[in-house]
């Protein structure tokens, strides 16, 4: 009999244990997980009860040494909306509110004001929390002061293109562009019935969609540092404006990880106001969107595909006769000059195209289609940004050895900048493909972060084959690039310059006047930290890329190696 009650004793202080756990778990969700939002609810019902406050997870720069700035967040604050049934005065109802809210249009208010059949007029939005204290205390009949929340960008135009903006479509509000759009299962907050029976959620467990709604909610942590950011977006802003370009952008990326540090277009926009923007095409982000035919800045994977199959080194010669002709059609160098017998470095570092030609015929046209193709030239890269493009590679299928050659210096083949700069990061890292992305952690609203793991890339060229590579890259900076003017004593660096015609329209030829400039380079380049990829189109007034990406390249490397703190190589 005893044992028989101390087992009851043990399945009733079972069931105790059981429930308070549960009353536990249930308190620390009300009160830590929704404790915001449930004081909002109860703040706004109070106040507006068939309407829904805004709420929307926070987006993070992260700063070199780790701490987290906050790139799109929400602020509170207050709306004004009259109810016309309660106002004895419309004409003076303005004149009252004119004196905190200096921008209301009075013809408007009064005209709100007289929509006796609507009792709910709504006469201004996303006012600061003190002005919209100071209308309370005015208790003017029928002017109603709600609780409202919208969406923020403190580093206003910072990294516009990265972040998106939210927006509505239609009658849904939502992100649109960028992270915004991106992330926007995890950054969206849906509206909770706080007031569901507890008990009957606790024991039919029908709350079991709201706790798979809370495991996707949260905060995202970029890998943008918002200084570079700020810097890179200076650079490109002036490039654009000293030449008269187009569009001008860049991107600093770790080569060795695929974290984007930087990533910048001009022309740019505030998310804040992105209303007022007339050509919504300024929202879309080239960088991942659009592509290009990139010039010389291709070289070097034509060349990393010869040393990689033995066929050649810096040292390998041919005659530089200043043009090709190959199913009738003649290439050219740039200066339409022959140098004679010389080697692949100096055609490297004086971009002669002919050099290119030569190796592209020694390669083959499989192998290089197979290489251009492992490269990810023409495939999707995985950032994890939205509307990204493939490249557009089919002249690798031509049966002429034509389009082969076009292709080996970078003409005839178009891919994004952030296709073009995995592939090149190819160089710098070893030889492995990267994944690019600018998000690193998910900070979930129930308490857990998780850490963003990206695919090991595959192998695309042996290690040698990098570091042969690199070498040829260095002496470019060290000896060709502004002859050797900017050669860093201290610190090794790799880069390649580009220049590309740009084609028509109908896809049948080039410009005569319009060309893409682009440059790469990569440091420390034995062991780099980041590589700087920027292109400028059609610059006015400048013919090579050196000429206008050059200086803007060695200012961004002497600011990394500056604001970084990178140890010298040398």
């Amino acid at each position: 009999m005893k044992s028989r009650l101390q087992f009851r004793m043990r399945i009733f202080s079972s069931f105790v244990i059981f429930c308070a756990l549960l009353l536990v778990a249930r308190l620390y969700f009300l009160q830590v997980v929704h404790g915001d939002e449930f004081a909002d609810k109860a703040d706004h019902q109070y106040m507006r009860p068939a309407s829904y406050v805004f709420d929307r997870g926070s987006i993070f720069f992260t700063s070199k040494d780790g701490s987290q700035i906050s790139a799109a967040t929400t602020k509170d604050g207050f709306l004004i909306a009259l109810n016309p049934q309660k106002i004895t005065d419309p004409n003076s109802i303005c004149s009252s509110l004119k004196e905190i809210l200096t921008e209301l249009d009075c013809v408007d208010v009064e005209a709100r004001a007289k929509k006796t059949h609507d009792p709910y007029e709504e006469i201004a939005r996303r006012i600061d929390l003190d002005k919209g204290k100071n209308i309370i205390d005015l208790k003017i009949p029928g002017v109603g002061v709600y609780k409202d929340k919208w969406r923020i960008y403190p580093g206003n135009d910072i990294a516009a293109h990265v972040l998106g903006f939210v927006g509505y479509r239609g009658d849904e509000l939502g992100g649109r562009y960028g992270l915004e759009k991106q992330y926007e299962e995890v950054l969206k907050r849906g509206e909770e019935d706080a007031y569901a029976n507890f008990f009957v959620e606790i024991f039919a467990n029908i709350n079991k969609s709201v706790v798979q709604k809370e495991e996707l909610s949260g905060d995202i942590v970029t890998t943008i540092e918002p200084v570079t950011q700020e810097y890179l977006e200076q650079a490109v802003s002036g490039v654009k404006e000293k030449w008269g370009s187009q569009t001008a952008g860049g991107i600093i990326i770790d080569p060795m990880t695929g974290e984007i540090i930087a990533m910048a277009i001009d022309p740019s926009f505030d998310p804040n106001n992105f209303r007022i923007v007339s050509n919504t095409a300024v929202f879309s982000n080239d960088l991942v969107e659009n592509v290009y035919e990139m010039g010389s800045i291709i070289k070097p994977l034509t060349m990393a595909a010869a040393i990689d199959l033995g066929l050649a080194e810096a040292q390998t010669t041919y005659n530089d006769a200043g043009s090709v002709t190959l199913n009738g059609r003649t290439m050219y160098n740039f200066d339409k000059k022959g140098r004679g017998v010389i080697t692949m470095q100096q055609a490297m570092g004086e971009s002669l195209n002919t050099g290119f030609v030569y190796l592209s015929q020694k390669i083959g046209r499989d192998n290089l289609r197979k290489y251009f193709t492992e490269f990810g030239l023409g495939d999707h890269t995985g950032v994890d940004l939205p509307n990204e493009a493939k490249g557009l590679i089919s002249n690798l299928q031509a049966p002429r050895d034509l389009e082969y050659a076009n292709a080996s210096f970078g003409q005839g083949i178009a891919m994004t900048p952030i296709a073009t700069v995995r592939a090149l990061s190819s160089l710098a890292n070893g030889g492995t493909l990267i994944t690019p992305h600018v998000v690193k952690e998910i900070k979930y609203k129930l308490g857990h972060t998780k850490k963003i793991k990206y695919p090991e890339g595959k192998r695309v060229i042996k290690e040698e084959t990098s570091e042969a590579i690199t070498r040829i890259l260095i002496e470019n900076f060290d000896t060709y690039f502004q002859d050797g003017k900017a050669k860093n004593p201290r610190y090794s660096i790799a880069e390649k310059t580009g220049t590309a015609q740009i084609p028509l329209p109908s896809g049948k030829g080039y410009y005569d006047d319009r060309n893409l400039h682009s440059f790469f380079g990569y440091l420390p380049a034995y062991n780099p930290r980041f590589l700087v990829f920027l292109y400028n189109v059609a610059p006015n007034g400048v013919r090579y890329s050196s000429e206008s990406l050059g200086p803007t390249f060695v200012d961004i490397t002497k600011f990394l190696i500056n604001y970084y703190e990178l140890p010298p190589d040398r």
